[in-house]
């Protein structure tokens, strides 16, 4: 059979890359989605499946047939979460945030070559965000990822932009490393990062970087709402209640306050 043909190796890196394709479909996936999605022969991906399955690892629908995260990930994720010092000093100001400008907030983390949700908060009302924690999101058309990107390496910016692509999100996205460089470039100067309508049309966000006790960056906090919710007349006092809220949270980390180069804002004309 296929599975028994498969090295331990390939067999935990698909094991791995099914977990990762499940988790970024809020709806799940079935086997065959699977199995086209990772050109993995779908016996392999059968038996993988099986065995995630009887672990506790994913969860099969009977009536659709899609597979979904299971408990036991859920587990492991809380787990890992409980020790990012960054999120539990996070929350408060996230949610006091949310109070005061009734928009989603995100907190992020590099992982890899994406921008990784690890605690959000809802605004109210019934306008909700397609977001989740856990859910990857591109460096390049995120204001999560460029308030991340801006305060790295150069090369390591450009070794995940050749690692994750550059992809056209929407008529609006970055698509050339030398205009991102430019934009990482307004980042700095400005203070916080902005998303316009580059990952999804009619959704306009921007982020502010956090740092640690060693003036590293540690994660970005963003703020996410409508075209209508955020523009050149609420973007000045809202991105400075989003940059103090990362100040507090930065000297709550151990950030000394070092001198980052910031200019005085004029409202973008959208």
């Amino acid at each position: 059979m296929a599975e028994s043909k498969e090295s331990p190796s390939v067999a935990v890196e698909r094991a791995l890359a099914i977990l990762e394709a499940v988790a970024n479909r809020a709806d799940g996936l079935t086997n065959a989605e699977i199995s086209r999605k990772l050109n993995i022969p779908k016996s392999s991906a059968s038996y993988i499946l099986r065995t995630l399955e009887n672990n506790g690892y994913l969860r099969r629908d009977g009536e659709t047939a899609h597979y979904r995260v299971g408990v036991k990930v859920l587990s492991l994720s809380r787990s890992a979460l409980s020790g990012l010092d960054v999120r539990d000093v996070a929350i408060p100001f996230m949610r006091d945030i949310v109070d005061s400008t009734r928009l989603t907030c995100h907190l992020a983390i590099l992982d890899g070559s994406s921008a990784v949700y690890v605690e959000k908060v809802e605004a109210p009302g019934f306008l909700k965000v397609d977001t989740w924690v856990g859910r990857r999101m591109l460096v390049h058309t995120t204001s999560v990822g460029k308030a991340l990107a801006a305060y790295l390496p150069h090369a390591k910016v450009q070794k995940i932009l050749d690692a994750a692509g550059m992809e056209k999100r929407t008529p609006h996205s970055i698509t050339t490393p030398a205009k991102y460089f430019k934009e990482l470039e307004r980042v700095r100067e400005h203070g916080y990062a902005l998303d316009n309508e580059e990952n999804s049309v009619g959704a306009r966000c921007f982020a502010a970087p956090i740092f640690d006790q060693s003036d590293e960056i540690e994660a970005s906090l963003g703020l996410s709402g409508t075209v209508q919710q955020v523009n050149s007349e609420t973007l000045p006092e809202l991105s400075e209640m989003l940059k103090e809220a990362t100040r507090r949270i930065s000297r709550q980390l151990g950030w000394r306050g070092a001198k980052k180069k910031v200019v005085q804002e004029r409202a973008p004309a959208f």
